[in-house]
């Protein structure tokens, strides 16, 4: 009976309209679209890859081998498999334009195919010609395809030539598309594309080079692909294949939208929290003026439910309103700019409206609208019958009864278990989570703290009435100041942290970093080239050290005769291949954190010493042991040692060193990084480039730059999302200062009755703006700095810099948006006439 009476009011109620409530429904739908347009997107993207994973791949299914071509029993096993095989082998090395004396070199990843590449899609190229005919080549030499964007940087036309290695060929056409191109991953160069029998002669693919090879399969339509990657695998264990397939032809690009949609989704609900915070205000506002009223129900024998039901129902409807406008919004938005988006995406992407992304936005909005109005529903029970024309609501108690207390609680578990579930990371929705509440509570306490600071300032502000009415009007309750610090300065403290993790990743990444990275990788050194490599270097006063070392590359394929994932988990080290080298003796500056080292001339069974950090993460030990597939051989390796590797330098590091017996007869080259003061590095690429053509030599400059504008695409897309948060305290700000537009109205009146004039009053409603301004900004600022300090030190394992640019736009920020919506409501309040002002109150 209670709740169909309650049912009842609320609906009279609500026939009265929306007054007060727009900032609560655009808080709400803004947290709500942002969510489900990120989701929606990301949605589209995974559907994309799905639809499109044999085009991505280039092929039904892929077997990959490190650093080796398949064996003739894979071979066998393909053509068996498949109706149609295509071998690409992929590689670093330098594209060489000789023009007089100084030759142009440029850094380029290369593919080389072979007459049935592509096996699914057609590569574009300008001019437009099928791909066998531009690599057919021309002027007696083989033909070649390249990024328009290395022909810009070696000054590469149509027609010209250019060498790889010891193979000169002559460039056909700009590769516009590369069919395949998106399921390749990160690389340091741009693309050149060739055919592999025109690299016999180049030196680049001799036993020990660093290379990759994928033989893409074309299965019959009725495969079961499940059943084939068990075979293969089955088949081939211990062998280093890996097996990628349609169902997932891009799986770095589907982990990496994965994962930066599941942490946008969370800054959407820092977005979101601040949006409660308006919802929280609409509503304590609305039941302010909903005191008489209250009252009056309780004089009629209204119970405490009764009225908590009737209230809760309205605002569960106004919620529901909001989050379907949230909904649509975010939903359709994706939808009509799916062009603006597919332009700027390098992958495909399926756009339409997703079930998914839609619910998981809903239950945000839900339980977010739920945990905020919650406390100030509550309060409703504290207006009695003998309070009916008292402010029962601004007197009532802090906290309402235990089973609203609890009830909070439960929303929040399952808002905190929900986040981490879709994002599937508990750990960064801990974080974000943790952030967000320790962020509140700061600010909470900041806007007490500014309360009582104004008051107390406001004495000694005698003899400056603007300065003085301002800090009068702060310390006041109803003035909105808590409203303001926590809205707008958690918007802010988003943005702030967000700006401060970027800036120290920056500065971590392309600051710090060349002070002790080295000038140059060189890799694919082959043994009987290094000493000429080293006494080219060691004469050189420009070099200050050189470093180098044989390198092999490994996966970790059973860690004490189990499979290393069973052991380990996801670890990085795990995700494919890692360096290995050997090494008769600790290196200059080893340190060995536990165990020793082998003898100079051990012979026995292998040994291995491994990183001391990673071997703690993964839950390694002396004594385990490993086995690492190497060039398709098992070797089984017990760790005798641990030692420090660091990785932060950008020097040379390796997991895993072995004793030199353990790989003796393995085919391998040798790397070198090169310390050299910068005006010489172009003269040494120059002589060291042209007595060895095979060696590729990456500038770590230049990959740096190439880190650094990859983070800047993130930082770009982070900082959208936390525009979000802003924009939404923007709208509380703006409720806030429209709920007290009728109390400076008031306040306007008085002093012009007491002879203040328009701009003194003008210049005291700045001034109350910026102060709060000001506050919310130094808040979010000590917020984003704590947050940003946290996420580098604990996440990202880094140093932290306080970034002092972002942070001075952070508190111009929040002055900025408090004096903009100060001045706002202010005007129509100084053009009130005092006398009609007053005798309304009377």
């Amino acid at each position: 009976m209670s709740l169909r009476l309650a049912a009842r009011l609320a609906r009279r109620e609500l026939r009265g309209g929306l007054p007060g409530f727009r900032v609560f429904l655009a808080c709400l739908a803004l947290g709500v679209a942002a969510i489900a347009a990120v989701g929606s997107v990301r949605q589209a993207i995974q559907t994309g890859l799905t639809q499109e994973g044999a085009a991505l791949l280039g092929g039904d299914a892929q077997m990959e081998f490190t650093y080796r071509f398949a064996s003739q029993e894979e071979r066998d096993w393909m053509s068996r498999t498949a109706t149609e095989v295509s071998e690409v082998v992929d590689f670093r090395s330098m594209a060489v334009v000789r023009r007089g004396e100084e030759p142009e070199r440029a850094l380029t990843q290369v593919k080389s195919v072979d007459a049935a590449y592509p096996l699914l899609g057609l590569p574009r190229l300008d001019p437009e010609q099928p791909l066998s005919t531009a690599l057919d080549g021309a002027q007696d030499l083989p033909g070649a395809v390249m990024d328009p964007v290395l022909m810009d940087r070696l000054g590469l036309s149509v027609g010209d030539r250019f060498a790889l290695g010891t193979q000169d060929f002559v460039l056909m056409a700009a590769l516009i598309h590369e069919p395949d191109g998106a399921a390749d991953g990160f690389a340091l160069g741009p693309r050149t594309l060739v055919r592999t029998e025109d690299l016999r002669a180049s030196g680049l693919l001799a036993p020990g080079t660093l290379f990759s090879t994928k033989y893409r399969l074309a299965l019959p339509p009725d495969t079961n692909l499940d059943n084939l990657s068990a075979a293969a695998r089955q088949s081939f264990d211990g062998t280093g294949m890996r097996w990628t397939d349609a169902r997932n032809g891009a799986p770095g690009i589907a982990e990496f939208v994965a994962r930066l949609s599941a942490f946008l989704i969370l800054v959407g609900l820092s977005g979101l929290a601040v949006g409660g915070i308006g919802v929280s205000a609409a509503v304590r506002a609305y039941l302010a003026q909903k005191t008489e009223t209250i009252a009056t129900l309780r004089t009629l024998g209204a119970d405490r439910a009764t009225i908590f039901q009737t209230y809760m129902i309205q605002i569960g409807v106004l919620s529901g309103i909001g989050i379907f406008l949230g909904l649509v919004l975010g939903g359709v938005l994706p939808v009509l700019l799916a062009p603006l988006i597919e332009a700027q995406l390098p992958v495909p992407a399926v756009f339409a409206l997703y079930l998914r992304p839609l619910a998981e936005a809903a239950l945000y909005g839900a339980l977010t609208a739920f945990l905020f109005t919650l406390w100030p529903l509550a309060r409703t029970e504290e207006v009695r019958a003998a309070t009916l024309f008292r402010d029962a609501l601004s007197s009532a108690r802090t906290l309402p009864r235990i089973q609203f207390v609890l009830a909070t609680g439960i929303g929040l578990a399952l808002l905190v278990a929900s986040a981490a579930w879709f994002s599937g990371s508990t750990r960064l929705t801990l974080w974000t989570g943790g952030g967000l509440v320790g962020a509140l509570l700061l600010l909470a306490l900041s806007a007490v703290a500014i309360r009582k600071l104004a008051r107390v300032s406001a004495t000694p502000a005698r003899g400056r009435p603007a300065l003085r009415w301002a800090l009068s009007a702060i310390s006041d309750p109803r003035e909105g100041a808590a409203s303001v610090v926590l809205s707008l300065g958690l918007g802010l403290s988003v943005l702030a942290a967000v700006g401060q993790i970027d800036g120290t990743l920056r500065n971590a990444i392309s600051g710090n970093l060349p002070d002790v990275a080295p000038s140059y990788f060189f890799v694919d050194i082959q043994k009987d080239q290094m000493p000429g490599f080293t006494e080219r270097l060691d004469s050189d006063p420009a070099v200050s050290r050189i470093e180098s070392a044989p390198m092999l590359r490994g996966i970790i394929t059973q860690i004490n005769g189990q499979p290393a994932r069973e052991v380990a988990g996801d670890h990085w080290v795990l995700d494919g291949d890692r360096g290995v080298t050997y090494s008769a003796a600790p290196p200059n500056n080893t340190r060995i954190t536990a165990g020793e080292w082998w003898v100079d001339d051990y012979a026995g069974v292998p040994q291995v010493s491994f990183a001391a950090e990673e071997a703690e993460e993964m839950g390694l030990s002396l004594g385990d042991e490993l086995t690492v597939n190497i060039l398709g051989r098992d070797i089984t390796a017990q760790i005798t040692s641990l030692r420090e590797v660091d990785f932060s330098t950008a020097g040379m590091g390796f997991i895993m060193s072995m004793n030199p017996s353990a790989l003796a007869g393995a085919p391998h080259s040798f790397i070198a990084t090169v310390y050299a003061e910068e005006n010489s590095e172009a003269a040494i690429l120059r002589d060291l480039a042209g007595q060895f053509p095979n060696i590729t030599a990456i500038r770590v400059r230049d990959a740096i730059d190439r880190v650094s504008g990859l983070l800047s695409g993130l930082a770009a897309a982070t900082s959208y999302g936390a525009g979000i948060s802003l924009l939404t305290g923007f709208l509380v700000l703006i409720g806030a200062a429209a709920a007290g537009e009728s109390a400076r109205r008031y306040e306007s009146a008085i002093l012009k009755t007491l002879g203040a004039d328009r701009t003194r009053i003008l210049f005291s409603f700045a001034l109350r703006s910026v102060l709060l301004g000001a506050a919310a900004g130094g808040v979010a600022l000590l917020t984003g700095i704590i947050g940003g300090w946290a996420v580098a030190t604990y996440i990202f394992d880094t140093g932290f810099v306080v970034i002092w640019s972002s942070a001075l736009g952070i508190v111009l920020a929040g002055i900025a948006v408090t004096l903009a919506a100060g001045i706002l409501f202010a005007l129509r309040p100084l053009a009130v006439r005092p006398a009609r002002i007053l005798r309304a109150t009377d």
